[in-house]
């Protein structure tokens, strides 16, 4: 396995690899001279429904013969690309998972932004679910921040 995606031409798979690249969305990779170069080549276009986008673990399974050219992903392309190509059901629970993620990444700075504006902790505690203790943690470290900012 290769830790790369790859961008492949082919000709209606007869096992679906990858996602078609049309079905991805922009991804900043697109941009390069590297695959603007490798498409003119090949005469095709992003939309074209020929082009597909294999990621790392399903690279083995590419025919040897295929063309294809490695391409950099983020690590948010790279979770695109794995949901459109999973089943449904988990698509859907991965697109749960990241939202969840999106909410929780500033957890302890919306916890401060709370307190600074004046809710009081046992509120800020009713309304996220936290537990009272880490709310009050929180507003300790609000404390010290307003002091060191003071000095």
């Amino acid at each position: 396995m290769t830790d790369d995606a790859y961008l492949v031409l082919l000709e209606g798979p007869a096992v679906p690899l990858g996602t078609p690249l049309a079905a991805t969305g922009p991804l900043a990779c697109l941009d390069t001279p590297a695959v603007r170069a490798w498409l003119a080549a090949h005469e095709v276009t992003a939309t074209s429904p020929r082009l597909y986008l294999v990621p790392p673990e399903e690279t083995a399974a590419l025919p040897e013969d295929a063309e294809k050219l490695p391409v950099p992903l983020s690590p948010e392309e790279l979770s695109t690309v794995r949901t459109r190509n999973a089943p449904e059901a988990v698509a859907g629970v991965e697109r749960e998972l990241r939202a969840y993620r999106s909410c929780t990444e500033d957890r302890e700075g919306l916890l401060r932004r709370a307190l600074a504006a004046g809710v009081p902790a046992h509120r800020v505690a009713e309304l996220t679910g936290e537990e009272l203790t880490a709310v009050k943690a929180a507003a300790a470290e609000r404390g010290t921040e307003a002091a060191a900012t003071r000095s």
